[in-house]
């Protein structure tokens, strides 16, 4: 008895569960569906769809904006001051519109669920019981929905959209070189697209471009991939950003005939900050301190817009295991980062940011600064440490390069826009941003929150012997041997 009714009740909840509303210029549909983890979902075609993580539970709910309402919309276009109210106006709508939802919802719920028992049972008597099953379990939907809900996610929401015409612009990995051009103009163009809906929908004030608001783009792990370059400036000139930051290899070999490919930093036009990784050579770190607005670090430490930034380039040279350096042990990679660190420790000076490109090497930094940015992972990461220092990992800007045409699934496009209080320096809040990989048309924007941004740094105990001398590699000949899948 109670089973029927729960079913019944269920498929009542979710055919009432449907309704359409006006939100301001817009038609809405709001409607309850069945999902694993809950949440609530904004979809917006064909530009995306916006998620957010609101509540757990086996119901979420799912607006999805239908058409355009022209007499409101022409409203706000002949009366500046409509836009003034437009905020009240929606949110009254989508409430009204949410509570005749869930009391259609519950209604048929309640008939079904009776109906069902009634149907199964033949007895007025047992189906008016079984009613006491959707009963409770809508109060327990509720009360789970309720206890769960998390206002701290409507600020950070999550962006999933496509590239409209891709597949036949594109095509697959197999045909991406023919179409390459192609594909590097309209990953700038989706850009652009998205990160419009993006501050369209998003309600975060803090972030409006601002003079407290330092932003900075995280790039890592360009591998000479040349679509990179037009998704950095479409993101640097969408985002507002004030500098970049480059945890390292730009390059693939580190050979001398790869240089040209740095002349594109000059364009950015915002500071440029580098520093070497391994597949990156003294020619290649000589090629990018050539761009006039760059700044290579190497053991030193320089203030850009405000922020005070550490960084050192790899000791390694790696670029396709043919080097001495293939055979470099992990424990020795630590123990240069823990000397250098010690070093920075004795020098008492605490900089914003710390750059390294292994996070191997990163986290010996610990304690010595808010924010450790590295790369050489090729995957996206993020944590904190017990001293309090945040290690963030960058995923690969350049879709790992040409080596993704050696696996399956592509390397997707990574980078982040990290947003900094200019008074105290300290990391607010972060977008994530991720493209599909060479032959891969999706995007995504997630925004996160510091949980703590003013907490405590404590300093960790480090190693106080002095460190080797991080030596800077020199060009190699080119190289006729395959290039290594790793970073």
């Amino acid at each position: 008895m109670i089973v029927v009714a729960l079913v019944g009740g269920t498929l009542g909840l979710l055919l009432g569960g449907r309704v359409h509303t006006a939100a301001g210029p817009t038609e809405v549909e709001l409607s309850l569906r069945p999902s694993f983890g809950g949440g609530t979902t904004v979809q917006i075609p064909p530009l995306g769809a916006l998620d957010f993580d609101t509540h757990a539970g086996p119901i979420g709910l799912r607006a999805q904006v239908t058409e355009l309402r022209l007499a409101p919309a022409r409203k706000l276009i002949d009366d500046p001051k409509a836009v003034d109210d437009l905020a009240d106006t929606v949110a009254g709508e989508v409430r009204h519109g949410v509570i005749v939802m869930a009391l259609r919802g519950v209604g048929l719920a309640l008939v079904l669920g009776f109906l069902a028992g009634l149907l199964v049972f033949r007895s007025w008597r047992r189906a008016l019981l079984g009613t006491a099953a959707p009963v409770a379990g809508l109060a327990v939907l509720s009360l789970l929905g309720w206890l769960t809900f998390d206002p701290r996610s409507l600020a950070e929401p999550r962006y999933t959209g496509l590239l409209a015409n891709a597949p036949q612009v594109v095509g697959d990995t197999h045909n991406i070189v023919d179409r390459f051009s192609h594909y590097r103009e309209n990953l700038a163009r989706l850009v652009g697209n998205m990160s419009r809906l993006y501050a369209a929908t998003s309600s975060l004030p803090t972030y409006e471009p601002d003079p407290s608001t330092v932003r900075v783009l995280h790039v890592s792990d360009i591998h000479l991939n040349p679509a990179a370059w037009n998704v950095i400036r479409s993101v640097s000139t969408q985002f507002r950003v004030n500098m970049i930051v480059d945890t390292g290899d730009l390059m693939d070999h580190g050979t001398s005939a790869e240089n040209k490919f740095a002349d594109d930093i000059k364009t950015l036009k915002v500071p440029y900050v580098y520093i070497r990784g391994n597949h990156d050579s003294g020619s290649t770190q000589r090629a990018v301190r050539r761009q006039k607005n760059a700044i290579v670090l190497d053991d030193d430490m320089r203030t850009v817009n405000g922020l005070t930034i550490y960084g050192v380039g790899d000791p390694r040279f790696t670029p396709d295991k043919s080097t001495k350096d293939d055979t470099f042990p992990v424990s020795r990679l630590q123990s240069i980062g823990s000397g250098l660190a010690a070093q920075l420790a004795k020098s008492g000076q605490r900089p914003d940011i710390v750059m390294t490109h292994d996070p191997t090497e990163g986290e010996r930094f610990s304690g010595l600064s808010p924010l450790l940015l590295a790369g050489h992972t090729h995957a996206r990461s993020t944590r904190l440490l017990p001293s309090g220092s945040r290690l963030f990992i960058q995923g690969s800007t350049g879709g790992a390069g040409l080596r993704s045409l050696d696996h399956s699934e592509p390397t997707p496009i990574e980078l982040s826009v990290l947003y900094f209080n200019r008074t105290t320096h300290r990391l607010q809040g972060w977008d994530d941003l991720r493209l599909g990989g060479l032959g891969l048309t999706s995007a995504q924007i997630e925004r996160h929150l510091e949980p703590q941004p003013d907490r405590e740094i404590r300093l960790q105990p480090v190693p106080a012997s002095p460190p080797p001398s991080p030596s800077t590699p020199s060009a190699p000949t080119p190289a006729t041997t395959r290039p290594s899948s790793g970073g």
